[in-house]
């Protein structure tokens, strides 16, 4: 950001200071809650992936711990179109979700517990930023993966197999909790490759029990790190003002694509999902590094 630029905005504030700019803010605001919701039903995942960058780029980086807050709201009302969907065609596996769900939960407060700790505040945020520019690569290669004809794990792990309740928590559950916690995340992008790879679930089933996952698990979670705002100087009516702002098109868009994810041509959308995620993982990188290496001033 700009000196100029810097006069404008208040980076512990919601919205830049200059009269017109709001409007410009807010339409942008509720297109990136329509684009995670998109990608969330189409995908089946939360809406961190857009929402976190997308919050750093718009607002800046001093507010990591907000924007956290806000997707962990925002996820809950993603997922939970795609739940109800995913219930009517019952494909949400009990034998799975009765301890992936709790254990998620333990982890998910785990997680932000660890976010909390004094290397990650101030600009140690920056470390949580790099660190979910770390997991956008993860979900880069994920992708790039599924691209590659013939490569895809949908079509390759598809064999039924009734895996131990440690295997669930331990390979699953559990560390899809934390890594929501610690980063903001739904956790979806992690779910649904370890089911398929460690429990052997087929593919639509791993989405439909991910979903119920990351429905439980994002309300723990958003209510833990809400709750320690004030911590990072944030009032928690920040955090409902703009999940209040993003709900809406975001649940929007999870209902569109959860309901034409099988007419839509699904590979074009992953090419734009990959870019996007290039771009994201990069500018998040940046910020985060600027943050925990800031610039030393030089004296004449």
């Amino acid at each position: 950001m700009s000196i100029a630029d810097a006069r404008l905005y208040d980076p512990g504030r919601i919205w830049f200071v200059e009269d017109g700019v709001f409007t410009v803010h807010y339409v942008w605001i509720v297109l990136m809650g329509l684009i995670a919701g998109g990608c969330g039903g189409l995908l089946g995942i939360g809406g961190s992936i857009v929402i976190i960058p997308g919050l750093v780029l718009l607002r800046g980086g001093q507010g990591q711990h907000l924007y956290q807050a806000v997707a962990m709201i925002v996820n809950f009302f993603i997922v939970a179109p795609a739940v109800w969907r995913h219930r009517r065609a019952a494909a949400i596996q009990g034998w799975v979700t009765r301890w992936t769900i709790p254990s998620a939960v333990v982890g998910a407060v785990g997680g932000v517990c660890l976010s909390e700790i004094p290397i990650f505040h101030g600009s140690g945020q920056g470390y949580l930023q790099i660190g979910f520019a770390a997991f956008l690569l993860y979900v880069l290669a994920y992708n790039l993966r599924r691209l590659r004809p013939g490569r895809s794990l949908a079509t390759k792990i598809e064999r039924p197999v009734r895996a131990s309740r440690l295997s669930i928590v331990g390979l699953v559950g559990l560390p899809a909790g934390v890594m929501s916690g610690l980063l903001g995340i739904g956790g979806g992008l992690y779910t649904v490759p370890a089911q398929q790879v460690w429990l052997g679930i087929r593919l639509q089933n791993a989405i439909a029990n991910s979903a119920a996952t990351i429905l439980a698990s994002s309300v723990v979670g958003a209510v833990v790190k809400n709750a320690a705002l004030g911590r990072h100087g944030f009032a928690l009516s920040e955090s409902l003002l703009l999940a209040a702002i993003l709900i809406p098109s975001a649940a929007l868009g999870s209902w569109i694509t959860s309901a034409g994810v099988h007419r839509w041509p699904v590979r074009a959308i992953r090419v734009a999902f990959t870019i996007l995620l290039i771009y994201s993982a990069g500018r998040m990188a940046l910020t985060g590094w600027q943050q925990v290496n800031p610039p030393v001033a030089v004296s004449e």
